[in-house]
């Protein structure tokens, strides 16, 4: 199963509120949803956490899950990506600051049965390897031994690390290496979490296996558009 990430920010004169509304309730519903070969979708929309940046890198992420490969293909040639869910995109998301990776979900803690109307908040962590070191060392480092120390976070309730496919290092070196969501039940409930001992040895682990300087994190809630059971 292929869980992409396409992670989007507002066109300019846009507020994220906009932004953020038409992308859920209007270009979800009537474009990207009629993608047939789409199993499931999800739209994930930032919401304010601690220093608020000036521009925020992205203001939301679609998470759609696709059997395969060959499905994936056929989304990417079907009249309803090409002759709708792509034409209305420049209406509401600046496309060049768009990113897409395609991942292999690793469920770390799998936590209560998913929610339609669920209230919880999740973190997204975008990440890097440290230079020079093997992609495979740093999923192996990332799974084993940084997800043991993000494991004894209290109140966390669910955890994934989604990491690239190979297939995004076929002809060079993908943007990003990683994306971990990581569930609580509130924003003080991550924060809580995120000052404690255990949030600490975390984030101090960090530097042993990521580029400190290409992180990127924000904190959002879900949308479900089809979901969470598949079509």
């Amino acid at each position: 199963m292929i869980h992409q990430h396409i992670f989007a920010h507002p066109k300019p004169g846009m507020s994220e509120k906009e932004f953020q509304n038409y992308w859920v309730n209007f270009h979800a519903v009537y474009y990207a949803s009629k993608i047939p070969q789409i199993k499931r979708y999800l739209i994930d929309t930032r919401i304010p956490f601690g220093q608020e940046p000036e521009d925020p890198l992205f203001s939301g992420v679609a998470e759609i899950w696709l059997e395969n490969e060959e499905e994936q293909l056929a989304s990417l040639q079907s009249k309803e990506l090409l002759a709708g869910a792509r034409l209305d995109e420049p209406n509401w998301a600046a496309f060049w600051r768009t990113v897409v990776l395609d991942t292999t979900a690793h469920v770390l803690m799998e936590g209560e049965p998913l929610k339609k109307d669920s209230n919880m908040v999740k973190v997204f962590a975008l990440v890097k390897r440290k230079a020079g070191m093997p992609l495979e060392e740093f999923r192996k480092y990332s799974l084993e031994v940084h997800a043991q120390k993000d494991l004894k976070l209290p109140g966390l309730r669910r955890y994934l690390q989604c990491h690239v496919r190979d297939s995004f290092y076929a002809i060079g070196e993908s943007i990003l290496d990683c994306v971990s969501q990581l569930w609580f039940d509130d924003l003080q409930s991550l924060e809580k979490a995120l000052n404690s001992p255990q949030g600490k040895e975390a984030e101090q682990d960090l530097a042993n296996f990521i580029e400190p300087k290409y992180v990127h994190t924000f904190v959002a809630t879900e949308h479900w558009i089809i979901g969470p059971e598949p079509r």
